[in-house]
Parts: structure tokens; C-alpha cells; sequence
């Protein structure tokens, strides 16, 4: 039996992540999403610490990362995921409003697996999400758990 993990989107503006549920709700994606509001609070999570100390230390499908984020920023997430053993090779789409190139560039020299600039046309924005989350959660041959 095929185990569906959830996704983990990493946004603070509520308005972006409603936008975002909506869209992977539209799709009907069976994979729970876990809505997470900062950096440090992400770092909790996947570490199974502070607030998440019970949670079962199951890696999500995906993360959706932005980058600005408040305690801890995006970049440093994704720094600390791709330095951790257990969470390296989870994917993690950066979904951000930034077209500067030293963020694009940063984040690559940090493994992201894809940099998504959020459209600014509702459609669009939902076009690009729903494509996303096909694709990452539900087209995509994830790494076998524990790799």
C-alpha cells in the first residue's frame, strides 16, 4: 500500500496560502497539507522539535517554501534541509515573489529542486500551483523512505 505524505507549505502571508490550498484543493490531491507560518517553526517541524516533539517523524511529499520568512529565513531552511541527512533529499519548491537573481542563484547552490516566481494574475497563480502540486505530489518518483 502506497503511503501518502503530506505537504508542507512554508508561508506567511495568509492571503498566498489560502491562494495556495485552494488551488492543490482544486486538484483533489489526497495529501494532507500542513500549513506552517515561519522559518523557525518549519525547522521544528521537520526536526519532529519544540511543538512537533510527537509528531511521527515522517517526511512530507514536498515542501513549498518561500523566502522571506519571519524568525528564520527561507534560504536558511532550505540551507538546514539539505544539510540534514534525514531531510535532504526531501524536494522543496521555493514559491516566492522574488526575481533577484542572488536569491535564484542561492538557492540553487542549496539543491532547491525548483524556484517558482508567484504570478501575479489570480489565474495564473493558480494555474502554477495546481501544476506544482500534480507534478511534485502526484507525477514525481520520490527517494524511498529512509534514503
Amino acid at each position: 500500500m502506497i503511503e501518502i505524505k503530506e505537504i508542507l507549505l512554508v508561508e506567511d502571508s495568509p492571503y498566498d496560502a489560502e491562494l495556495t490550498l485552494e488551488a492543490l484543493s482544486e486538484i483533489n490531491l489526497a495529501n494532507r497539507i500542513e500549513w506552517i507560518k515561519d522559518g523557525a517553526q518549519a525547522l521544528d517541524y521537520l526536526h519532529c522539535r519544540g511543538d512537533y516533539a510527537g509528531r511521527a517523524p515522517i517526511n512530507p511529499a514536498l515542501i513549498l517554501l518561500d523566502l522571506k520568512l519571519p524568525k528564520v529565513d527561507g534560504r536558511q531552511v532550505l540551507q538546514d534541509i539539505r544539510n540534514t541527512p534525514g531531510l535532504k533529499t526531501i524536494p522543496v519548491v521555493v514559491l516566492t515573489s522574488s526575481r533577484e537573481q542572488s536569491d535564484l542563484l542561492s538557492c540553487y547552490s542549496n539543491g532547491v529542486n525548483a524556484y517558482v516566481v508567484k504570478p501575479v494574475v489570480f489565474a495564473d497563480f493558480m494555474n502554477a500551483v495546481k501544476t506544482l502540486g500534480l507534478f511534485w505530489a502526484a507525477i514525481n518518483q520520490p527517494p524511498p523512505a529512509g534514503a
